[in-house]
């Protein structure tokens, strides 16, 4: 099955993305360049609305592939992944995540970087790299911005995982609603607020509300990058992490 596969409605109006991966749809290279392609595709589309991301299955994504968070890997995944979040930021149309059960570390990033969420009551959102001995530079930069400094702050630094119903507090998801009603919900919303509108409005619309974070986003991704890169991934728990996780054992830490 391929990492990504793309579906439109008849009138073109609608796009939809299914993110696959034999485990818990974990966000491999394959699946980074596949998307990035997907969006570029369909990005001068003048009639397109809504491009919708779902994982398949019962899980929206574990995160990003651990074996390429390598010390010897990163420097290539790293920039890509935060190309595909440029590209989203940049895409003329509303985004929307579909969310059902858990959307973990490098899935939140993409779920991040569109316009709404959309969530099941099954749904968990949290980024867990802090367990590993790194951070989310993407996240670091889009979550602030979406719900406040303090409350980005607690999900970065203590990497637990909160359920739908938590995050919905925060403004951060657009409904909660039980798994079975969650593709009909999201269609109903489409029809109500997208298909009675013009697509050339809704572009120009979708510009102005992302303007600000999308500003923010390409002044500090950047600089969050090369702190990850050049400065963390230089560090020996960065790499004890990683090799922890992949060993199956408790990581024994530096503090360098």
């Amino acid at each position: 099955m391929n990492p990504v596969e793309v579906a439109f409605d008849p009138g073109n109006t609608r796009a939809a993305f299914r993110i696959f991966h034999p485990k818990g749809n974990i966000v491999t290279a394959e699946m980074i360049r596949a998307l990035t392609q997907a969006v570029e595709s369909i990005s001068q589309n003048p009639h397109l609305q809504l491009v919708s991301i779902e994982g398949t299955g019962g899980d929206f994504s574990f995160g990003a592939s651990i074996p390429e968070h390598a010390p010897s890997e990163i420097g290539v995944v790293l920039p890509e992944a935060h190309a595909l979040i440029y590209a989203l930021l940049d895409l003329p149309a509303v985004t929307a995540a579909i969310v059902r059960g858990r959307c973990l570390g490098g899935g939140f990033e993409i779920a991040l970087a569109c316009d709404f969420i959309f969530a099941g009551e099954s749904a968990s959102f949290g980024l867990p790299e802090i367990a590993l001995g790194v951070f989310p530079p993407a996240a670091s930069a889009l979550l602030p911005p979406r719900i406040g400094a303090a409350r980005a702050t607690s999900a970065i630094l203590t990497g637990r995982p909160l359920p739908a119903a938590d995050w919905l507090r925060t403004g951060l998801l657009e409904a909660v609603v039980p798994d079975a009603s969650l593709s009909a919900t999201v269609d109903q919303w489409y029809e109500a607020h997208l298909k009675p509108r013009s697509a050339a409005a809704l572009r120009h619309a979708t510009a102005a509300a992302r303007l600000s974070i999308q500003r923010h986003v390409r002044a500090i991704l950047p600089e969050l990058e090369r702190l990850y890169l050049s400065d963390l991934m230089q560090c020996e728990d960065a790499a004890e992490g990683i090799a922890a996780f992949l060993d199956k054992r408790a990581p024994k830490w530096a503090d360098r």
